[in-house]
């Protein structure tokens, strides 16, 4: 069995997601692995990892609303808001997403639907660069 692994920097100009499917492809690429599994974690609070439609941009942008309706920014209810008004619901939603997804590897690519993209979304106003680190096992 190998295992390669590899993190890279993702930079945000703020909220929204970010397409990073390219990135874990040369990763697989890089490991040589043909069949097993790619592990991508995103070690941060306030950001996080999602599979989407990479086809149509108003599905993410639908997504966006959606988030903004259940954990808006500003609320009063938040006792946290250290970093301003949108700390606490970065926080929220990315609690209600993920901080880790795992993908097969498939004859050595990503085992990805037609449709299926990966993306790196920032739940902060503002630009950050978010570490994340990219684990390939298999064979």
């Amino acid at each position: 069995m190998k295992t390669f692994q590899q993190t890279i920097t993702v930079r945000s100009l703020g909220r929204g997601t970010y397409n990073i499917t390219r990135d874990i492809e040369k990763a697989i690429h890089s490991s040589a692995v043909q069949t097993g599994l790619c592990n991508i974690f995103i070690k941060h609070t306030s950001a996080s990892l999602i599979i989407s439609e990479n086809a149509d941009p108003d599905v993410r942008h639908d997504l966006e609303t959606f988030m903004g309706r259940i954990a808006p920014d500003g609320d009063r209810d938040y006792a946290h808001q250290d970093e301003g008004p949108d700390d606490m619901p970065a926080h929220i939603r990315s609690v209600l997403t993920q901080t880790a997804i795992s993908i097969p590897v498939v004859n050595g690519k990503a085992g990805l639907g037609t449709w299926q993209g990966v993306y790196c979304w920032e739940h902060r106003t503002h630009p950050h660069q978010r570490s994340l680190i990219i684990t390939v096992m298999g064979d």
